[in-house]
């Protein structure tokens, strides 16, 4: 048998359950993966909250779209993989102890990354990959990052700084020491934000990526940089739709950047595994506290990612 959580309605946290599931087999092609960490995106909420619909034969929704954790068994036709590999990759229902995935959809953990943060390496540093690539960001150039501190925005630094870039990145307060570790030029959000930019870059901003979808993330974008194919967002369409900025992900009108994503895998790997990016976690829960930790990430204040942690001593 294999335990996961689901969400038994639509709503808020609370909607979450435990369920027991018969054991999963790998189908042909297929690899099962024991499950040490899941990864806790935004989607994870916003599916069951019904931003994306309300069908109720979606129902018990399986969530969590990435994993970290060991090869149990191989489907027929693998040989990329054996039992006992210790493996990350992208899955569809990882809120659980055991899960299938396509074989292909695999890559090797970084021995750098701990479970919780290899659990949170492919998603968001995907988008961070799409937001670099959509804005141009190369070497040279100045960025600033709304939202450095947090899931994405963290990634999306450390990508540009890799690609010979500075970057100015918005956080409270208790955050500026984590950035600076990074090499990211820290900065408080809130009111006089534009002036404090233009004092840590003084030579100007070249391209900016809103991982938070505030008023002032975009407002300040604008202000701050005259090339509206060079200012990204993940997180405000509405208002960046009208503005003619880049809308990235799956939101209304937004480019998914699919093959950019699934290309910068490889990547994302070496570069973690060489240790030249890691992910920072900010908080991790286990398996059946599922929902505290979409409250918390729910909340918007973390550092970092957030994971599960399962099959764990």
């Amino acid at each position: 048998m294999a335990d996961a959580i689901v969400a038994a309605a639509y709503g808020g946290p609370e909607v979450l359950q435990p369920i027991t599931l018969p054991e999963p087999q790998p189908e042909p092609g297929e690899v099962l993966i024991a499950v040490r960490a899941a990864g806790v995106n935004p989607m994870d909420w916003k599916l069951y909250g019904g931003a994306f619909g309300s069908d109720p034969a979606a129902l018990p929704m399986r969530l969590g779209f990435e994993v970290a954790g060991v090869v149990a068994a191989v489907g027929d036709g693998v040989t990329s993989w054996r039992a006992g590999d210790e493996v990350i990759a992208r899955v569809e229902g990882g809120y659980a102890d055991l899960v299938t995935a396509d074989a292909n959809a695999v890559v090797r953990r970084p021995p750098t990354l701990d479970w919780p943060q290899a659990a949170g390496l492919l998603l968001g540093g995907a988008t961070a990959a799409h937001a670099i690539a959509a804005t141009a960001v190369s070497s040279g150039d100045t960025v600033l990052v709304h939202g450095a501190a947090g899931g994405v925005g963290h990634l999306v630094a450390q990508l540009a700084i890799v690609g010979g870039a500075t970057v100015v990145g918005t956080a409270s307060q208790r955050n500026h020491d984590a950035l600076r570790r990074l090499g990211v030029v820290p900065v408080t959000y809130g009111p006089g934000l534009a002036d404090r930019v233009r004092a840590a870059a003084p030579d100007g901003i070249d391209a900016t990526v809103d991982t938070v979808g505030t008023d002032e993330a975009l407002d300040v974008s604008l202000e701050l940089v005259p090339d509206r194919g060079r200012i990204a967002t993940i997180a405000n369409f509405t208002r960046g739709r009208t503005a003619g900025i880049r809308l990235l992900g799956g939101g209304p009108g937004a480019d998914p950047g699919t093959a950019i994503r699934q290309a910068a895998v490889p990547e994302l790997v070496r570069l973690a595994g060489a240790g030249r990016i890691t992910v920072l976690v900010d908080r991790t829960f286990p398996l059946a506290a599922a929902a505290d930790a979409h409250r918390y990430g729910m909340a918007g204040h973390g550092r970092g990612r957030i994971a599960l942690t399962v099959n764990q001593s």
